[in-house]
C-alpha cells in the first residue's frame, strides 16, 4: 500500500510564496499521472493540477501562471510551487494519483493572511 506524505505548508502573507512537498513510499510518479488537490474551509476537494508520468502539467484556471507542478522520480517526491498567493488559495492540499486505489495523506495546510 503506497503512503502519501504531504508537507511544506504554512502561513504566508499575500503576494508571497510557498513550495508544498508531496513524498510517496514507493516510486509511483514516473508511473502514474499525480495531481494536487486542495479543500477550502466550506468547500468540497479541488483539482488543482496534474502532471502526467511524461511530465505534462495542467492547471485548474484558478491557479494557471501562479502554480507549477514538477516531480523528481529519483526522490518519490512530487512538488507544488505556489507564487502570488492570494487568501482564496487557504485551504488544506493533497496529493494522489487520480483513479488509483490510494489513500489520502493527511494534507497539509496553507493559509495565505495579512
Amino acid at each position: 500500500q503506497v503512503q502519501l506524505v504531504e508537507s511544506g505548508g504554512g502561513l504566508v502573507q499575500p503576494g508571497g510564496s510557498l513550495m508544498l512537498s508531496c513524498t510517496a513510499s514507493r516510486n509511483i510518479f514516473s508511473i502514474y499521472t499525480m495531481a494536487w488537490y486542495r479543500q477550502g474551509p466550506g468547500k468540497q476537494r479541488e483539482l488543482v493540477g496534474t502532471i502526467t508520468s511524461g511530465g505534462s502539467t495542467n492547471y485548474a484556471h484558478s491557479v494557471k501562471g501562479r502554480f507549477t507542478i514538477a516531480r523528481d522520480n529519483a526522490k518519490n517526491t512530487m512538488y507544488l510551487q505556489m507564487n502570488d498567493l492570494k487568501p482564496e488559495d487557504t485551504a488544506v492540499y493533497y496529493c494522489n494519483a487520480p483513479g488509483k486505489p490510494i489513500s489520502w495523506g493527511q494534507g497539509t495546510l496553507v493559509t495565505v493572511s495579512s
